[in-house]
């Protein structure tokens, strides 16, 4: 019998310690459950490892996960294992009798998840041990690396065609976090994909801000951005290796602890760099691009480009290793022409330069718009947004606009007229009406918006092309020409009568000064000190299980911890992010350490907030403590404690009844209730007990024996 969604949400909860799916996890499991092959585009940080993890779970045999890094195999294993499945990597970090020990295990059926290189999934020793064991489905990461028209091809990756036909019935999954509709059909036919279904998850993170600064007074600009974020994880890409280097010194020597990483380095350095920074031991890394594809660390709060990088593809990965656990993070770009002229020069000597350049020129101008920079980002990866984010630094500095409907109905018209054959240049010659030969010599002067925008200048008419194409009106198809292409938003301005607003093209912005740090609330202030207690214990547990603190939990597992104050494995198992391995493996240290926290709050003189006062009566009660015991600590009156008690007794969590009623008393006043007949009122017995016994001990005593 087929494995279900019904078996799969449940595994997800056991394993991963969540309730729902992320959008489209349902119907790529779905699809792999039933033996079809995808494709997944989806951002970083957008859950695609659990789109093959569970059915990996549920379908018999040995998955096989082809990912690029060794060090991303490390860590996805790792954090696999916290959760108690069978997962393992083989790769050259191995010595040959932990290699040997592994193949064991997998011909013994004890490993249901294997990372491999491409290197060595194609080799001829390890496709004759995956021909000795069930084959549950394979999967591909970073599948942009095999066509020519992602940003990262890899030649090696072209060889894992031949894998999926040693395997014909086995389904493929190829996911990559950024591909164009270019990339992703290229993707498909280089893998050798049997009809697959195409998954395109939304590319908005809304968690993410957006800012783009001139590259000007970096430094101090880097030092001002730093300041209002103490103790934070982030990544400063750089485009040369000695600019990582002078970096990391110059924030070493203002006392922060920071490290740089570039391909340079010895080995051994590079992976005590990566190690330190997984760990928590060095927050800031001074990198080149060579640094995070193998980084599955989820707290990276906040990334900085020192430099402006080639293209989109690359830019909109690197921003996505931050916030990967969906809590607000912050992604700062530095610009100026001469990144530009190093990055052109670079090109120069790569080997597909148009195109290239072509993404280059996307690059920069993202970098110079005045349009909402998500709204780019979207529009680039084939994702349309009607609506500004508010969260980039346009949004929060918006320019002066104007109507520019007609212009984009001048400019779609023409570009139709043109049988979408031509690139931008020429689109704008058309409608300035150019007497150009090659114009004249296509018939392109015949068409009846020839010198429709005459009254524009070339550099207008550009401003507003670049415009167009950065809200998605008109796309490039690079893969014919560098042809324009009008879209469907595109056609919804032409012939549904969409409105097209367009920043002034004189206006020049103003950089946008840094909010300054508010003062906490009660509430916050309690959390964030809640939240740190629970950084401490998390790091000494990782430390001794010698594994990444992420691995433990993640920041907004303990970030939900804080807000719900969990003091049982009960509240504990409702926490997303703990499921049952790690509900049993760390839930009462950290539920001790919640209670340990809320009891010594008020003992250091300071206030709890309101919707934290019942949960700090109960913490004490699990140190054995009664109401009125609780009431002296706490200065309060032991009706309010008993009140408190009472709500958690309600909620499902346990009340220690001895401490509670010590001298027999629950067994008297539990008597008189059945004596009585007292089943929906408290007085009769109140009277009985001649006022010595206070409501709130009968209150407590009806609910401890069910009256």
């Amino acid at each position: 019998m087929l494995p279900t969604l019904t078996d799969a949400r449940r595994a997800l909860r056991t394993y991963f310690g969540y309730d729902q799916f992320r959008p489209l996890q349902e119907e790529i499991i779905a699809r792999l459950l039933e033996g079809g092959d995808a494709i997944v585009l989806m951002p970083t940080g957008g859950g695609k490892s659990i789109t093959f993890q569970l059915p990996a779970l549920l379908r018999p045999g040995m998955a096989v996960v082809v990912s690029p890094l060794i060090a991303l195999m490390k860590d996805q294993v790792e954090a696999l294992r916290a959760n108690g499945v069978a997962a393992a990597y083989y790769n050259s970090s191995q010595t040959g009798a932990e290699q040997a020990a592994l193949v064991e295990d997998i011909l013994l059926a004890e490993v249901k998840l294997l990372y491999v290189s491409p290197e060595k999934v194609v080799s001829p020793e390890f496709l004759n041990l995956l021909r000795q064991v069930k084959i549950s489905l394979i999967a591909i990461d970073e599948a942009h690396c095999i066509s020519q028209w992602g940003h990262d091809f890899r030649p090696e990756y072209t060889q894992l065609a031949w894998l999926r036909g040693q395997f014909p019935g086995v389904p493929v999954i190829a996911l990559t976090a950024t591909a164009d509709k270019t990339t992703r059909q290229d993707i498909a036919r280089q893998l050798d994909l049997r009809d697959p279904e195409v998954f395109v998850a939304s590319f908005d993170r809304p968690n993410l801000s957006l800012s783009v600064l001139p590259g000007r007074n970096r430094m101090a600009q880097i030092l001002d951005f730093l300041r209002l974020r103490p103790g934070q994880s982030g990544i400063i890409y750089c485009l040369s290796r000695k600019a990582t280097e002078d970096i990391a010194a110059r924030l070493r020597a203002r006392g922060y602890a920071a490290a740089h990483y570039h391909a340079g380095m010895p080995a051994d350095q590079r992976a005590q760099t990566q190690e330190d920074f997984i760990n928590d031991r060095v927050p800031i890394i001074c990198a080149t691009i060579a640094f995070g594809m193998g980084i599955d660390k989820s707290n990276v709060r906040w990334i900085i480009h020192y430099n402006m990088p080639k293209n989109l593809e690359g830019y909109y990965q690197e921003i996505g290793r931050a916030g990967r656990d969906g809590l607000p993070s912050d992604t700062l770009l530095f610009h100026s022409y001469r990144d530009v002229l190093t990055l052109r020069e670079f090109i120069a000597e790569s080997g597909q330069p148009e195109l290239a350049q072509a993404k280059l020129a996307r690059m920069e101008e993202y970098a110079n718009a005045q349009i909402c920079r998500r709204r780019i980002l979207l529009n680039y990866f084939g994702e349309p947004m009607e609506q500004d984010c508010g969260n980039c630094d346009v949004c929060q500095n918006p320019p002066q606009r104007i109507d520019g409907t007609i212009l984009a109905q001048k400019a779609l018209s023409a570009l139709i007229r043109l049988r979408e054959e031509v690139g931008m240049n020429m689109l704008v010659d058309v409608l300035r009406g150019s007497n150009r030969k090659e114009i004249r010599e296509k018939g392109y002067d015949q068409i009846k918006t020839y010198g429709a925008g005459s009254d524009l200048s070339q550099g207008d008419w550009q401003h507003c092309m670049v415009q167009f194409l950065q809200m998605g009106l008109i796309e490039i198809a690079y893969d014919q020409g560098h042809t324009l292409r009008v879209t469907e938003a595109g056609r919804a301005v032409l012939f549904d009568g969409a409105r097209v607003e367009l920043v002034r093209p004189e206006r020049t912005r103003t950089r946008r000064p840094e909010p300054q740090a508010k003062p906490l609330s009660l509430r916050e202030a309690f959390e964030e000190g809640l939240f740190e207690a629970l950084r401490g214990l998390r790091k000494a547990l990782a430390t001794q299980e010698k594994v990444p603190p992420y691995v433990v939990f993640s920041d907004a597992t303990l970030r939900e911890m804080c807000q719900e104050c969990p003091l049982s494995l009960t509240a504990m198992s409702r926490i997303s992010g703990v499921g049952t391995r790690k509900e049993a493996r760390y839930g009462p240290a950290f539920v001790e350490a919640i209670a340990g926290y809320l009891r010594d709050f008020e003992a250091q003189g300071q206030k709890l907030p309101p919707s934290r006062t019942a949960a700090a009566s109960y913490a004490w009660h699990l140190q054995g403590l009664g109401c009125e015991e609780i009431a002296q600590r706490r200065q309060l009156k032991a009706t309010t404690i008993g009140g408190h008690l009472l709500k958690y007794w309600e909620a499902g969590e346990v009340l220690n009844e001895k401490v509670l009623f010590p001298t027999g008393e629950l067994a008297r006043i539990h008597q008189a209730m059945e004596n009585l007949g007292a089943r929906d009122g408290l007085r009769d017995v109140y009277d009985h007990f001649h006022e010595s016994i206070p409501y709130y001990r009968l209150r407590l005593a009806a609910a401890l024996t069910g009256a």
